[in-house]
């Protein structure tokens, strides 16, 4: 049996759990970026995660449970340290663009020789401050970054009139909904049942409210 294939029957199994059908084709790239991950993490310390198979249940499935979600062709994904969850998504989900945004220069440099080598071609790495970054886009994924709060007053710019905002958090975080700025409604809180993972795992989903959404399109 090749060292690969334990993290490919979990991440088959996993993919099933989640109801999720993605190519064979795929898979290998997602368990290339895995093998990537790995190499690279012996210098950079990208995750403390060592464990090919365990990369596959806290990185991988962890980041596709919000596959589903997911809306649009222009994803940003702030904090993606080792491109999570951007670059799963980006490999499971066709997108017109992906921006893959931290402010960590060797995280950055992972990320840009990722996408070099797993051919994304759609996807592109901001290096800076979320604050620096412009554009408009469908859809905002971020994992474990910054407080609601926090996460929109950086990045809440980048969020266009219609889009969804992705956090995907822990334990359900009542006092940053409470504490949301004003522009924001909270849309969604779902528990993600993440196969493998004995952790708890919700996904707040979040837009513009709608006077905000109407004070920026006006009659």
């Amino acid at each position: 049996m090749s060292e690969r294939e334990p993290p490919r029957q979990r991440l088959r199994a996993g993919l099933a759990a989640l109801s999720l059908d993605v190519a064979d084709a795929t898979i290998e790239r997602l368990l290339a970026y895995v093998d990537l991950l790995l190499r690279w993490n012996a210098t950079y310390n990208l995750t403390a995660v060592r464990d090919p198979a365990e990369m596959v249940t806290r990185h991988l499935l962890d980041s596709l449970a919000v596959l589903p979600h997911v809306r649009g062709t222009r994803l940003a994904d702030l904090g993606s340290g080792a491109g999570l969850p951007g670059i799963p998504l980006a490999l499971c989900h066709r997108f017109d663009a992906v921006v893959l945004i931290d402010s960590n220069g060797k995280k950055a440099r992972f990320l840009r020789e990722a996408v070099r080598q797993l051919g994304l071609a759609a996807v592109t790495v901001a290096q800076g401050r979320v604050e620096t970054v412009r554009g408009e886009f469908d859809c905002i994924t971020a994992r474990a970054f910054a407080t609601l709060a926090d996460m929109l007053a950086w990045g809440g710019h980048l969020l266009g009139p219609d889009g969804r905002w992705l956090a995907l958090k822990g334990r359900i975080p009542h006092d940053e909904i409470a504490a949301l700025p004003a522009g924001f409604e909270v849309e969604s809180v779902q528990r993600l049942d993440v196969p493998g993972l004995d952790a708890e795992r919700h996904l707040v989903t979040i837009r513009r409210s709608a006077r905000a959404a109407d004070a920026g399109n006006p009659p």
